[in-house]
């Protein structure tokens, strides 16, 4: 309980509160070409540290104590003893969704909080790895990590990027470990069924679809996204039917490769009509938003699953179908997901004994933070309008969740953990 006590006492007996606000005006002040500016800057900074050397000399180790007051308040700091308390050690890499959780469309304006960025910079500087692990295309994620975060830590050998929600990885800096594709390690087969879908899917989409969706430029996954305000009551009109379009154009691509199979898997399959209704059936029975979204397109069969045959299901298990509302609808690899790709991303890293927090709003996050869970590997935090399993998991575990467009408050937490571990 000793370690209870002096934080009640650091919070209890000093202005941590102006200590923060102290500490990020110096942290995030913009640079201006002001004389006054500086030197206003430069007069916080100095009563900065007055501040924190009245902490530093109170406390035996008081430059621990100066920074959790400086960088947490009250609730973070004791959340993040308690976290100190649960496992015994600091967070050692951060593995980090981008959309809807770094960053919200309705809470940041869809930008990164300057705030957030100055944080991640902080860990940089203290030696922890940060792996981004996002649906994004490659060349997105690097555009903003490099504007956001400096080109010198994206490059720094410290940074990974699993981006297509781990159908490749980017590690800069690690020779000819920087870039893996990790879909070119699929069967065929596999790669043949997304070679025809991505072909054909706006050339043969109905006219609305041509209008209203596009194609997400990514090397492997197929995702379309609309062509209206993400979360507008248009982009979820036209997300819904395209994912009972791109449901049926798998099913014909999955066909097709079953019928031309050499050991003659498709037959009595690719040769029947209902393969589009078996294929709704299936993703229909593996996820209830996808079932909604069928039913309220009057697409849902009328099919038991386990009517699918087992030729078409047993490719079907290898290919995930996914459907965020008013945002996307997309195919991609059960065999790629962001658990494969940040496994080789802390393999390129390094980092042979991950203790991380995994930060994520939707279901593709969650396997992450299960594989975590399940290796006692690290801690889970969502944001608080999170898939309803996400937001589930987290809660069940050690509760970190955040409002929107808050992701920095956890990362404070975390932050004051890693300051803490250094006592034991």
């Amino acid at each position: 309980m000793e370690r209870y006590d002096l934080v009640y006492r650091l919070y209890d007996e000093y202005d941590t509160e102006t200590l923060r606000e102290y500490q990020e005006f110096v942290d995030i002040f913009p640079a201006v070409d002001s004389r006054a500016a500086l030197e206003h800057w430069q007069d916080a900074t100095e009563e900065l540290e007055e501040r924190k050397d009245e902490i530093r000399s109170a406390f035996a180790t008081g430059e621990t104590f100066a920074e959790v007051a400086a960088r947490a308040n009250r609730d973070q700091a004791f959340t993040a003893l308690d976290l100190q308390t649960k496992y015994g050690r600091a967070v050692n890499v951060l593995v980090l969704d981008v959309d809807e959780t770094l960053r919200s469309a309705g809470g940041t304006d869809n930008e990164i909080p300057r705030e957030t960025l100055h944080v991640l910079t902080e860990f940089h500087d203290a030696g922890v790895p940060i792996v981004i692990c996002t649906g994004q295309t490659l060349e997105n994620v690097k555009g903003f990590a490099i504007q956001g975060l400096g080109s010198e830590i994206v490059h720094s050998g410290t940074l990974s990027i699993v981006y297509e929600a781990g159908t490749g990885v980017f590690t800069p800096g690690h020779g000819a470990e920087t870039k893996q594709l990790l879909y070119e390690d699929l069967e065929e087969g596999i790669r043949d069924v997304f070679d025809d879908v991505r072909s054909r899917v706006l050339p043969e989409a109905p006219e609305r679809l041509r209008r209203g969706c596009h194609l997400q430029g990514n090397e492997f996954n197929v995702t379309m996204k609309p062509n209206y305000e993400t979360g507008s009551a248009d982009a979820r009109e036209v997300i819904d039917e395209a994912l009972v379009y791109l449901i049926d154009l798998l099913a014909d691509a999955v066909g097709t490769v079953l019928e031309s199979s050499a050991d003659g898997n498709g037959e009595g399959v690719v040769d029947d009509e209902t393969i589009e209704d078996w294929t709704r059936a299936f993703y229909a029975a593996q996820d209830p938003e996808i079932r909604a979204v069928l039913e309220g397109e009057g697409a849902y069969p009328d099919l038991e699953v386990g009517a699918v045959p087992d030729a078409l299901a047993d490719v079907l298990e290898r290919i995930d179908v996914a459907y965020y509302e008013a945002d996307a609808a997309e195919i991609g690899s059960l065999e790629l997901n962001k658990v494969v790709g940040v496994e080789r991303a802390l393999d390129v890293l390094g980092i042979d004994d991950p203790f991380s927090l995994v930060m994520g709003d939707s279901k593709s996050d969650l396997r992450v933070m299960r594989w975590v869970a399940e290796n006692d590997a690290g801690l889970a935090a969502a944001p608080e309008h999170a898939s309803q399993d996400t937001l589930e998991h987290v809660l069940e575990t050690d509760e970190l969740v955040f409002d929107q467009g808050k992701s920095v408050d956890v990362l404070r937490t975390v932050y004051a953990l890693n300051q803490l571990a250094r006592l034991e």
